[in-house]
This record gives structure tokens, sequence and C-alpha cells, in this order.
């Protein structure tokens, strides 16, 4: 096993797989801890988290419990000897007892520029809310959500056409990196920490499924921040035909004037769909949406779905 701090890592998305990594290369990782297998896809079958997979890689013993806030799971933990955590998008709140075990301390590898976006999705609401930076925070875990004090800090700029997942993928490597970085600070402590200014401070709850529903009243920009950042989940949707769709790859373009009625358009109405992407109308300019998906069907580039269904100029979104 590698020299350094005998360490214990939380996480469970794929996010989190790149700092298991690096947690796994500069620590003596005991064990990891990740959320329980559960059932996705249209058969329901039981799918592991992605960090459970990773560990399992690494030969890391891994346990996923159901409920956290017990003394039968706090006493496993203690049972390793940890002398720090390192917890990255694990999914659940440690209590102030399990915080307390480690004498190194409980690191968190969030992905904003604290105190900016604390919560649950701070990638989705720093695109959703214009965001034209942002970054990934290294901080000391306690018992508020996200206010302990700040590490290490590192900062990327939020492109044009960058999703969620697009945009989660470049911070997760820049976490890593930041976080390779300052392990070994930490286990040399002691580590200058930065208190978070409690004022300055937004929150970034979890999404819901009725996140994803655009207005096309809102200005065009905002419609396609809207659009990306809840792409891939839970996906941006529009009535058509009084039926729900999802649209993606959003971008701002000028509002046109509809070719046969020569009056503007109303927000949501449809000003041309062909192999260069669906237009729509918004409060302000327009969004042409590259892909598309039917009920029931995969995602698809528009001009693929236009081979198989017609969507005419002139045709409202709800």
């Amino acid at each position: 096993m590698p020299d350094g701090p005998r360490a214990i890592f939380f996480g469970s998305p794929d996010f989190a797989v790149p700092c298991l990594e690096v947690t796994a290369a500069a620590t003596n990782l005991c064990a990891v801890v990740s959320q329980p297998d559960r059932p996705a896809g249209r058969g329901k079958q039981l799918h592991e988290p992605a960090v459970k997979a990773a560990a399992r890689r690494l030969g890391v013993p891994v346990l996923q419990p159901e409920k956290i806030r017990t003394p039968e799971f706090e006493a496993e933990l203690r049972a390793f000897a940890p002398e720090i955590f390192v917890v990255v998008a694990y999914g659940r709140i440690l209590t102030p007892s399990l915080l307390a075990i480690p004498a190194l301390g409980p690191w968190n590898v969030h992905a904003s520029l604290l105190p900016r976006l604390r919560g649950a999705a701070p990638i989705q609401w720093s695109i959703i809310r214009g965001d034209s930076r942002t970054g990934v925070a290294i901080m000391r875990m306690e018992a508020g959500l996200d206010t302990g004090p700040v590490a290490a800090v590192a900062e990327i700029a939020i492109n044009d056409d960058d999703t969620t997942g697009s945009l989660s993928e470049r911070l997760a490597r820049l976490g890593a990196d930041l976080l390779a970085e300052t392990l070994p600070r930490i286990a040399a402590g002691p580590v200058t920490l930065a208190a978070q200014d409690d004022t300055a401070s937004t929150l970034a709850p979890p999404l819901e499924k009725e996140d994803g529903r655009l207005d096309f009243a809102q200005p065009a920009r905002a419609v396609s921040a809207r659009a990306r950042g809840v792409d891939p989940w839970p996906g941006a949707t529009a009535l058509l035909d009084g039926e729900v769709i999802k649209l993606f790859r959003p971008r701002v373009v000028a509002a046109g004037v509809h070719a046969s009625a020569r009056v503007i358009a109303a927000p949501g109405t449809v000003l041309r769909a062909d192999g260069d992407g669906m237009v729509v109308a918004c409060g302000d300019g327009a969004v042409a949406f590259g892909e598309l998906q039917l009920p029931g069907r995969k995602r698809l580039p528009i001009g693929v779905v236009l081979n198989g269904h017609s969507i005419e100029p002139g045709t409202r979104l709800g």
C-alpha cells in the first residue's frame, strides 16, 4: 500500500472516480463508502455506483450502508482507524460524530467556488444561472451545509456549449488535480484555511423533474442555459402536439420572421426545422436545438427525426 495517512473515501457517481484514484495513490486507502446498488433503466436491474466499480478494480473494500446514522456503521468506520476522510459527491450528509472520527479531518471536494452554490447540484445551477466561471473547492467539513473553511480553490470558464455532462467531466479532472496537490499538505499539516463569507452564499438544491420544463417566454440565453443545465438529467422538456418531448444541444440565434406569415412569432413557435436544427422563438431571440427525443424514442439529431416526423414552421411548443 502507498505511504500516507489511513484514509476512507466516500463517493458514488462517475464524478468522484478521479478523486478516488488520487486518494488511492496518495494515502493508505483502507475502505470506500458508496451508495447502495439501485435499480435503473427500463428493466430496473440493479446497477452499482461508479465508485464501487472503481474501488473493486483498486482492490479496496467497499461499504454500502442503507443507513449511516447508526452506532454499528460508526463502529465499522472506527475499526479501520482512519486518519482522514475524503468525501466527493457521496450523496448523504455525514453526522457530527462521523466527522469527528479522523484526526486529520474530513475533507470534501465541492464543485463550486464556495460560498457560491452550496448544496447538491452546484454544476447544474452554475449553468442554469448563467455563470461564466466555476471551479472546485476543497473544504474541511463541518456540520453545516458546505459551510466549512476552504483549503484550496481552482477555477475554470464555463463554455457557451457546456452541459452539466461536459462540465462535470472537466470539473472532475480539475478536482482530482487539486486534491493531488492538497492531500500532501493536509498530511503534513497544519493547512491554512480561509473562512467562508456566509453573506455571499447561494444555494444549489437538487434538481427535480419539473426543473427541465422550458419556458420560451424567457430570453433565449436563459432558455439555452436551462436546457444545458438539465442535460443529461432530467432533460429539457416541452410539449409538441400534446406530448412531452426532450430537446438538446441548444444554441442561441437571432429571432427570425415567420416566412409565410411575415410576423414576429410568439414565444414557443417553431421558426424553422431542418438538418441544421429546430429554431424556436423565445421572449428575446431564439434557440436552435440540434437534437430531439420523441416519446418512447432515442435522442437523435433533428435531421434524423425529420426523416420520419414532420415539424412545420408555425408549430407551437407548450
